[in-house]
């Protein structure tokens, strides 16, 4: 890969992506952070790249721009960067801009489009720790742009064993939901459902020992017997008797535990049942007679 490619905004997601182009041989451009010290930090965790603590021109040297900011930082990062294109006359005819944003789509890159760049959005549907490497080979990467755009991000996300799919810009911030439905509630839950096991007397350790099997469990039957056959617990038995006393249980602890189970066991009745009318309303009438009434 002969073409240079910066990364503006390089925390989490961006260093990786970039030290993992880096090891595939791509050329880095400018590695742009908000300071000289992790601007710098970025680039020793790529292997390579020139370090820039504000939006320069050196930035828009690159054949590829990647914007990794935090979303609420999209727009003005946009903006920013158009303000410096124009004022220094850099033409960005030719040159692809792409963000990694989930549910925001390319019209936020509308300044830069306006200049002549090809703009689109390119999204792994990935956990990035910062901590590790996370495993890109077979992710699903959410391409979204122009044409042009679209054919840079599917190389670059093909580069990395991923596997590109196209998504309508509407669609985004529903497949971003989805998304954070499995990545960041399912963190909610076990947190949850392990503070409940250390309030009875559960070692956090032995509460992660005892959580863990289960959730993979889980998981695995899912992925191999799909939904329906997998699912388990009281609610998947029609057992309401249950689900009342786990509702009195789950009241001596802060309201969202008893919130969240309530709202969860309606939400596996109408995603898994196989008569979801029915079980709603059984369900209902069982939530309804828990103590306080209100859920």
């Amino acid at each position: 890969m002969n073409r240079i490619i910066s990364i503006v905004g390089a925390g989490r997601v961006g260093r990786t992506l970039g030290k993992c182009l880096h090891d595939l041989g791509w050329r880095m451009g400018a590695v742009i952070t908000r300071s000289d010290a992790t601007s710098r930090a970025a680039v020793r965790a790529i292997g390579r790249g020139a370090a820039y603590h504000a939006i320069t021109p050196q930035a828009l040297e690159a054949d590829i721009i990647l914007l990794t900011t935090p979303d609420d930082l999209l727009a003005s990062t946009a903006a920013e960067l158009a303000s410096v294109a124009a004022r220094e006359r850099v033409a960005l005819r030719g040159k692809v801009i792409l963000h990694t944003s989930g549910a925001l789509d390319r019209t936020v890159l509308k300044p830069l489009a306006r200049l002549g760049a090809a703009t689109g959005s390119l999204h792994p549907m990935q956990t990035f720790s910062g901590r590790n490497v996370p495993k890109l080979k077979r992710t699903t990467f959410a391409i979204e742009g122009d044409p042009r755009a679209r054919q840079v991000a599917r190389s670059i996300a093909r580069a990395l064993g991923g596997v590109p799919i196209d998504i309508d810009r509407k669609n985004k911030p529903a497949y971003h939901a989805a998304a954070i439905l499995v990545a960041g509630h399912t963190l909610a839950l076990a947190e949850a459902a392990t503070q409940v096991l250390i309030d009875v007397g559960f070692p956090r350790r032995r509460a992660l020992q005892t959580l863990l099997p289960l959730m993979r469990q889980v998981l695995d039957n899912f992925e191999r017997l799909g939904p329906r056959a997998s699912w388990t617990g009281p609610v998947a038995r029609g057992d309401y008797a249950v689900v009342a006393r786990h509702m009195k249980a789950l009241r001596r602890y802060a309201p969202e535990f008893h919130q969240s189970y309530a709202t969860l066991a309606r939400l596996s009745a109408r995603v898994l049942s196989a008569k979801p009318g029915t079980q709603l309303r059984e369900l209902e009438r069982v939530l309804k007679n828990s103590r306080g009434g209100k859920n």
